[in-house]
């Protein structure tokens, strides 16, 4: 039987990292052709193509270079592949997946993955990732899931993970759904059907300037006061508890969406914002009177992707109907 075909394609991060001298710190250097060249089993899964797209930490991605990626990802499909999976480092890895996830419309499998040890440390998790990984990307039930990050042992949905450790193997959770498969003894196992999926055309417009901002005990709003004088596009902003602000940041918003589009998530990692409990300056019900609206379970980082995202498509109108499927 014909083996099916995958598209690997490496960006950097800690899966391709290493110190090039003793005592110095690990940067990526490793290429994604020497990541599968140790993966003897791949032989017998797939036939696979691997391309190094960048050799970068995570933190260096942009929007522009994740579009090619995506416009690289697309032609593989076309190509015939099966499944297409991406290594990245692991500290932007949950907004790259929402980005992808947003935009991608094929059946086929999208499937990210990382490490967290470096390529030349003891107990190295890169390869059993990637291995893990290929193995989501050929197995029949994970089509139509859109975008999944695959860690640990564990399989994501983009719009539901998070790295909730700075460090750990175990960095990578989905606080509010779970993981929605594992891996058990090498074999793929769903958890729930696939749900769902909202996608986007791609952003035809591509300058646009979207802040995230978190609110502080006692912070001044003079930077938020002036966010559309300094020519952002839309705003999010992480709020205390179910997405909550002080009264002088509510004044502050009230004048901010009179121009320019501002969601409300919360900064605690978990749940969701309020809509109709709280009514002091500065709570929900407030914040909506003044035209803001409420991201719901979607975290701040990613309520921003999709901001960038509808107004680079000029659907920033369709806000609310996105958050609210969320």
């Amino acid at each position: 039987m014909e083996l099916p075909k995958l598209s690997i394609a490496a960006l950097g991060g800690t899966v391709s990292m290493q110190a090039r001298n003793a005592g110095e710190g690990v940067v990526p250097t490793v290429s994604g052709e020497t990541l599968v060249s140790a993966l003897e089993e791949l032989k017998t899964l797939a036939k696979v193509r691997i391309e190094t797209l960048g050799l970068l930490p995570s933190a260096s991605l942009d929007f522009e270079f994740l579009l090619s990626v995506l416009s690289w990802a697309n032609f593989q499909i076309k190509q015939g592949a099966t499944g297409v999976i991406i290594t990245q480092g692991t500290d932007t890895l949950e907004e790259t997946s929402t980005f992808f996830d947003y935009l991608w419309r094929h059946p086929e499998p999208l499937i990210l993955t990382g490490a967290m040890r470096s390529a030349d440390q003891a107990g190295a998790d890169g390869p059993a990732n990637l291995l893990d990984a290929c193995r989501v990307a050929v197995a029949d039930d994970s089509r139509g899931r859109g975008v999944q990050v695959v860690m640990n042992g564990q399989i994501h949905s983009a719009n539901a993970v998070r790295k909730t450790d700075s460090l750990a193997l175990h960095a990578f959770s989905s606080p509010i759904t779970s993981p929605v498969g594992l891996l058990v003894e090498a074999c793929v196992r769903y958890l729930r059907p696939p749900s769902p999926r909202n996608v986007l055309p791609l952003p035809q417009v591509t300058s646009q300037r979207i802040a995230l901002v978190e609110a502080t005990l006692s912070a001044d709003s003079a930077w938020l006061e002036n966010l559309v004088a300094l020519g952002y596009d839309g705003v999010v902003i992480a709020g205390f508890g179910a997405g909550h602000v002080s009264a002088s940041w509510a004044r502050a918003i009230e004048q901010v969406a009179a121009t320019i589009p501002v969601v409300i998530a919360t900064r605690t990692g978990s749940g969701s914002t309020a809509r109709s409990s709280y009514g002091f300056s500065g709570s929900e019900l407030d914040l909506i009177g003044k035209g803001a609206l409420m991201a719901g379970f979607l975290c701040p980082r990613k309520a921003r992707i999709l901001l960038w995202l509808l107004v680079g498509c000029q659907r920033q109108d369709e806000l609310a109907d996105f958050l609210a499927a969320d």
